[in-house]
């Protein structure tokens, strides 16, 4: 095969797909490199939520644009997206205010939102309790994408789309240099590539490319559980439905005027310390998604963590959700881990090697959401440097 590209991009989730989608929309000849048969990290493990709403500052018009790019996608090639829209729903006074607050925010900007009662709620999802339910706010342009389908049917689209794309799974790389006046990168069994640029999204893969450069940035592994209900095909929840944790927890709501004032009421301790908030998902085949919790460890620590499901904080998710909604998680088709880096300073690890290497990782959890509008941002900016 031909070994020379203006592109390579190291890693294919959510994030590194984009970069190469982008700079081949631009006719670049890219690598797209990918160290495992298919994606089955992050890029996988979630909710398959893309809530701009949730989002602050240059991370909302980032999300803005991937949901408008994922539509129009979606006209070309199905890769799983259903603008089916995000419903927060607030269960106290606190977070009832913050809706009010988030609402006349995204007013103010043109971002349409819909503050529904009690009633309009259940009418849309009946499953939420009324004992829980004190009002809520709807984005209906918002969408949700399948999770163990969007990555590999966006690969399918690009290479489809882009003729100029090589995708290599199953080919980790395990050296990249810039050379004379492009970056040369090895793969494992020796063989090597040349490109003008290089991206690196290795997710949280920080021992093998760049172990040192990685070992001084502040960076942590977070682990989230989640659960998959059995189906209920009848069940009338669609969209991505967040609930008062979520409210309590995303950048948007952090922003509004009354939230440095909140505090944890005492039954939602115990959740807060595992970092639990509730969301919920139909998904295609009738099964809910349900979770998450975030654990921590710093990297080198990531040991710590473990890879067992804990089953303390499976019950308390079930406790919670159950809480909100009429729904029966007695027995679930499955739970998983997932996990993400975090940089615990900065909202993104971002490091340029002469203009060449540009290393772009540890984007939080914030990937399926606003990937696609951080990614052309990127491109845009390496290849104006070339």
């Amino acid at each position: 095969m031909n070994r020379q590209f203006d592109l390579i991009v190291v890693g294919a989730g959510v994030l590194g797909t984009l970069h190469a989608w982008h700079a081949a929309a631009i006719g670049k000849k890219v690598l797209l490199l990918e160290k495992d048969h298919r994606p089955v990290n992050a890029s996988v493990r979630n909710f398959g939520m893309a809530i701009v709403s949730g989002m602050a500052g240059r991370w909302f018009e980032y999300g803005r644009y991937s949901t408008a790019l994922y539509k129009e996608i979606q006209q070309e090639y199905d890769i799983s997206v259903r603008n089916n829209g995000s419903l927060y729903i607030a269960s106290d006074d606190d977070e009832q205010q913050l809706l009010h607050e988030l609402k006349e925010h995204y007013d103010q900007i043109g971002y349409v939102a819909q503050l529904l009662s009690r009633q309009q709620v259940q009418e849309k999802v009946p499953a939420i309790r009324s004992s829980y339910c004190r009002e809520g706010l709807f984005f209906p342009q918002e969408i949700s994408l399948e999770p163990d389908q969007f990555i590999h049917r966006l690969h399918q689209y690009t290479v489809l789309k882009y003729a100029h794309v090589t995708y290599r799974p199953a080919t980790p790389a395990i050296d990249c240099v810039v050379e004379g006046d492009g970056v040369s990168v090895t793969v494992a069994g020796g063989e090597k590539f040349r490109a003008e640029k290089a991206v690196i999204a290795s997710g949280h893969e920080f021992r093998i490319l760049f172990p040192s450069l990685f070992a001084q940035e502040d960076l942590s592994l977070v682990k989230l559980q989640m659960l998959r209900s059995l189906p209920f095909p009848d069940l009338l929840m669609e969209g991505n439905i967040a609930t008062g944790l979520s409210i309590r927890r995303y950048e948007s709501f952090a922003e509004c005027p009354s939230y440095s004032s909140i505090t944890t009421p005492d039954h939602l301790r115990e959740l807060a310390k595992w970092g639990i908030h509730i969301l919920f998902k139909k998904a295609t085949d009738g099964t809910v998604i349900v979770g998450d919790s975030h654990e921590y460890a710093r990297i080198g620590e990531e040991e710590n963590l473990g890879y067992c499901i804990n089953q303390q904080i499976n019950e308390l998710i079930r406790r919670e959700a159950t809480r909100i909604a009429d729904i029966d998680l007695g027995q679930v088709k499955e739970s998983w881990a997932g996990f993400y880096a975090v940089h615990n300073k900065k909202e993104v690890l971002e490091h340029d090697i002469e203009d060449r290497i540009f290393i772009r990782v540890a984007i939080g959890g914030k990937g399926m959401t606003c990937a696609a509008g951080y990614a052309q941002a990127n491109i845009e900016k390496i290849f104006t440097c070339a």
